[in-house]
């Protein structure tokens, strides 16, 4: 198994992993994956099997506005390698590249409802952060993501050492 950055020859694999998110995950157009990978390589790790087969990735942005965040948008794993640290170990990857780059915090939004990621944030240190209303016992941040799109958010703070 290797940890590499996306590249345009992994996007069909990649995308057909991410169909198995739905309904959590969004699969985006070629276009969008082509820009992640010719933009962004470094902050989305893949994790390749032996035989080249997607394991799982992590879709993650340094933030243009406040440039000490990473914005981790996708995390996925296919189902038959779950409870393998799989997550965690691109997670790892992702972390490792922003505290080279000196950013504070890794963050991401989900669900409400999505509880198995709730748990998994938690697992891997996220915390819940403090919002206006709780469903589903969590923290949520009314209209987050825009009119009507509530979310959980949850951050990992980076700690640097020097």
């Amino acid at each position: 198994m290797a940890i590499v950055p996306l590249a345009v020859d992994l996007i069909a694999k990649v995308k057909e992993l991410l169909l198995l998110g739905e309904p959590y995950i969004g699969v985006r157009t070629d276009s969008d994956y082509w820009l992640y990978a010719s933009l962004f390589s470094s902050t989305c790790p893949v994790l390749l099997d032996d035989d080249g087969s997607v394991i799982g990735i992590v879709i993650a942005f340094r933030s243009q506005d406040n440039p000490d965040d990473i914005y981790v948008q996708d995390v996925m794993v296919h189902p038959s390698q779950r409870g393998r640290d799989v997550s965690a170990d691109l997670l790892r990857e992702v972390t490792r590249i922003a505290a080279g780059w000196g950013c504070r915090r890794l963050y991401l939004t989900s669900e409400p409802e999505n509880e198995p990621a709730a748990r998994a944030w938690h697992k891997l240190g996220f915390v819940n952060v403090p919002g206006d209303l709780v469903q589903h016992g969590v923290q949520v941040i009314t209209d987050f993501k825009g009119p009507g799109k509530h979310r959980a958010v949850y951050e990992l703070i980076l700690s640097h050492t020097e």
